[in-house]
């Protein structure tokens, strides 16, 4: 008898295999069409910081070191750049930046917006000091290491002999940012207010901001002590020809005495314990000077003629 294979009343095993495969296969592109639509829906915005290239980016930058930032509470950089009247496409020259505090924030913001950044450093030569010529070189090699950041500075130097620290006429804004009693104490402070005045274009702004010293108190011709009389300062610009604006307390200190046993630099940042060139005193008691914190400065104003 031959066998032949059993027949069943309900459907074929290929029916079922081919009927739960499509089941599957439908279930999967379903859950396909839900997680197509759940993907679809709107991702919240990250919280916005400054727009880039603004004055408040070039504040905030990252690029900046947290020692720079703590100083933000007593510089006001944004406030003081605004006072006098910093825009993206001027060219602004800083006489002596020292270490670049305010390099770091001007230069990213010069370059983002079209302007042009010009530092105005120490001078160079047989003659000069090797320590200043030390910060030269670190503050080229720093700020020529980044040109998406900082783009392409100017490099030029102020001191007793130098040259014009830019073209006659071009520069729209030029600072002297604490610096001005080490131009007295060099005498050449005149010249300082003269370069800028070549320098600047009709209408272009020229921003001072120094210790201040009391009125009442009688000007050091060297102003050894840091600190100077804001009188003093607006009669030698006012015989370099500029005209006085106006002047901003931004960054005033009534907390600050000016009788300090190693003049301005014994407040913070320089922080001196003895005398300038001698070994610090460890048994110094720094606690007064901390909570006055940094000096007080006049932030004053002037123009060009047009």
């Amino acid at each position: 008898m031959v066998d032949h294979p059993a027949v069943c009343g309900g459907p074929s095993r290929r029916f079922l295999l081919a009927g739960a495969t499509a089941l599957v296969l439908t279930g999967v592109a379903a859950c396909g069409r839900k997680e197509d639509k759940t993907s679809a829906a709107p991702t919240p915005a990250a919280p916005a910081g400054p727009p880039e290239g603004s004055l408040e980016w070039a504040v905030a930058g990252p690029w900046r070191t947290p020692q720079d930032r703590a100083r933000d509470a007593h510089r006001h950089p944004m406030e003081t750049l605004r006072f006098f009247g910093l825009q993206p496409r001027m060219t602004v020259v800083e006489f002596w930046p020292g270490g670049g505090w305010y390099s770091e924030i001007l230069a990213p913001y010069l370059a983002r917006g079209g302007g042009t950044y010009v530092a105005a450093l120490f001078p160079e030569g047989p003659t000069a000091d090797p320590a200043q010529v030390t910060l030269n070189t670190a503050f080229k090699t720093r700020f020529s290491s980044d040109r998406k950041l900082y783009g392409e500075p100017r490099f030029t130097t102020f001191g007793a002999t130098s040259g014009p620290v830019a073209p006659a006429g071009t520069a729209d804004l030029c600072l002297f940012m604490r610096t001005l009693h080490g131009w007295m104490a060099a005498g050449i402070a005149e010249k300082a207010f003269s370069d800028a005045f070549s320098a600047l274009r009709p209408g272009g702004v020229l921003g001072v901001e120094q210790h201040r010293l009391a009125p009442e108190e009688d000007q050091d011709p060297v102003a050894a002590n840091g600190y100077v009389q804001e009188a003093f300062v607006r009669q030698l610009a006012q015989e370099a020809g500029f005209v006085f604006v106006e002047s901003s307390e931004i960054n005033a200190n009534p907390k600050d005495t000016k009788k300090h046993p190693f003049g301005v630099d014994t407040l913070p940042p320089t922080r001196l314990t003895a005398p300038k060139d001698q070994p610090a005193d460890p048994a110094f008691d720094r606690a007064k000077f901390e909570a006055i914190g940094e000096s007080d400065r006049m932030t004053l104003k002037f123009r060009k003629p047009e």
